[in-house]
């Protein structure tokens, strides 16, 4: 008995302790059952409330070394609920017992915390007897730790594997590395690195443009002559599959190819209607330089050789002229950022200088003539080439020299009034209404002038050169405007960019407008 009494002190919850209020009985406490005297242990009364201790159902179970003084054939009761443990003392003995547990506490009891410092489990029921039934098992014990020696020995292993793996990576990119290396110094070696003196400058210039794409020059397979003009000749080749135009440049025209090359890398020159740059490059022959400028390649050829052989109806003059006035306006706006892009005149700007696309739109090429102007400094960028444009495509003032070249302005209408007569060379090939508009002959004309001082001197005279191979605005608009509304207007806007004074022209937005408005 004083050993059972030793383990209800332990226990506190589950043993029944004795509890003695100033100026009250102990026989009104119930050891170990937790119900006053004089209560029902199995009914509460229907007309008094009563604490949940003396509401709860009185239960007897079966106790095992938790039994009360007063316990009788091992039994004991309670208003809480019957338990049995399983513990192990200090000496390893393990100890099954059993008992009641009072109703205060007893859900918290009876979920044991699995951090005891013992190796105990307790288990709980609610009706007669069920501790009987009762069977815990004590936890499993904490996992010993790995021999050290087998640690020691996986630590290794894995050591080991990870540093094989690292050194076989290393070694691999080594020899990929050494395997490039010795491939770019081979290609080095068979490639002709003789460079004339007077592309130096373009070295010293764009150094790193050179070390990155002069070997394209070697990749490209020249198939057949396609094209020839006083600046070089022009090839169809073929680089990585894809059918591309070379055009190369006579060494006296490195200035003119060193310039289209920097016009080409102007930050935002993409266009849909100018032509696509791919790279540029110095190809060495042995005996000779060549100065390759590599472009997209579009089979219709230029516009000059376009119309030769194909007549235009009015919705295919629209596209023509709006898309290469598209293009126009791309190279005379200015668009302005961190990276923006300069304003560019062309100067040169004809039927032999505009491609015609798969889609029937134009792009403008030839850019070696073009000049840039700088708006922080309020200068224009002319080039060093002393290449001139093409006299029938020269505004009044430009045959004259009477242009301020100190003024980017003067050289954006000067291509205005180019594009004006580029415009009446694809309406001469309009058929509409049944007229056909070859009937000028314009260049058949031209070709008749004796040199070139006959033509500039023609020129010169505003009235004398449109009466002499232009039809006169008013014949134009009336002939016109009886056949196709959409001609009439193509031919307003030739008027609007051929005005002998260039302050009456029409600005390259402003012609883009036009066009765009006719339906």
């Amino acid at each position: 008995t004083t050993g059972h009494a030793v383990s209800l002190l332990t226990w506190p919850s589950i043993d029944c302790v004795l509890s003695f209020t100033a100026g009250q009985n102990p026989d009104h406490v119930l050891q170990g059952t937790g119900v006053k005297p004089g209560s029902d242990s199995r009914r509460p009364r229907g007309d008094s409330t009563l604490a949940p201790e003396d509401a709860a159902r009185f239960l007897s179970c079966h106790c095992s070394g938790h039994c009360p003084d007063d316990a009788k054939n091992n039994t004991c009761e309670t208003n809480g609920q019957c338990f049995a443990i399983i513990e192990e003392d200090e000496n390893g003995d393990v100890i099954l017992s059993s008992g009641c547990m009072k109703y205060e506490g007893s859900h918290f009891q009876c979920k044991d915390s699995q951090f005891a410092q013992t190796r105990r489990t307790i288990e709980c029921c609610q009706f007669d007897f069920c501790n009987r039934d009762l069977k815990p098992e004590l936890p499993p014990r904490d996992t010993e730790p790995p021999d050290p020696h087998w640690l020691a020995f996986l630590i290794s292993v894995t050591v080991c594997f990870c540093t094989l793996i690292c050194v076989t990576v290393i070694c691999y990119y080594r020899y990929k590395w050494q395997t490039e290396r010795q491939r770019y110094h081979r290609d080095l070696e068979n490639a002709d690195c003789r460079i004339f003196v007077g592309s130096f400058f373009y070295l010293l210039c764009s150094c790193s443009f050179l070390q990155v794409q002069r070997t394209i020059a070697k990749q490209i397979q020249t198939v057949r002559l396609i094209g020839k003009g006083r600046y070089g000749e022009v090839w169809l080749g073929r680089w990585r599959g894809e059918k591309v135009a070379v055009k190369v440049f006579f060494t006296r025209e490195e200035a003119s190819w060193f310039r289209e090359t920097e016009i080409y890398q102007t930050v935002l020159m993409r266009h849909e209607n100018i032509l696509g740059f791919i790279a540029a490059d110095i190809n060495g022959t042995g005996a000779s330089t060549q100065l390759y400028l590599i472009t997209d390649y579009h089979e219709n050829g230029s516009l000059y050789d376009y119309l030769k052989f194909t007549t235009l109806d009015s919705q295919a003059l629209l596209k023509l002229t709006y898309s290469a006035a598209c293009g126009l306006c791309h190279l005379h706006t200015e668009i302005y950022g961190t990276q923006g892009k300069p304003a560019i005149a062309h100067r040169d700007l004809k039927s032999k200088n505009i491609l015609i696309k798969k889609n029937g739109t134009c792009c403008i090429a030839d850019l070696g003539l073009a000049v840039k102007f700088n708006s922080d400094t309020n200068e224009v960028d002319i080039p060093l080439s002393t290449r001139m444009g093409t006299r029938r495509y020269m505004a009044p003032e430009v045959l004259d020299e009477t242009l301020n070249k100190n003024h980017f302005q003067a050289y954006i209408m000067a291509d205005i009034y180019s594009y004006g007569l580029v415009i009446w060379e694809m309406a001469r090939r309009c058929v509409t209404g049944g007229i056909h508009w070859q009937i000028f002959f314009v260049f058949k004309v031209l070709k008749m002038l004796c040199s070139c001082w006959i033509f500039s001197t023609l020129s010169c005279s505003w009235s004398v050169s449109m009466s002499c191979w232009l039809p006169s605005r008013e014949a134009w608009s009336c002939i016109t405007l009886c056949c196709n509304i959409l001609l009439f207007s193509c031919s307003k806007a030739r008027d609007f960019c051929t005005f002998s004074s260039p302050s009456f022209r029409s600005s390259a937005v402003g012609i883009q407008e036009r066009l765009s408005n006719i339906s």
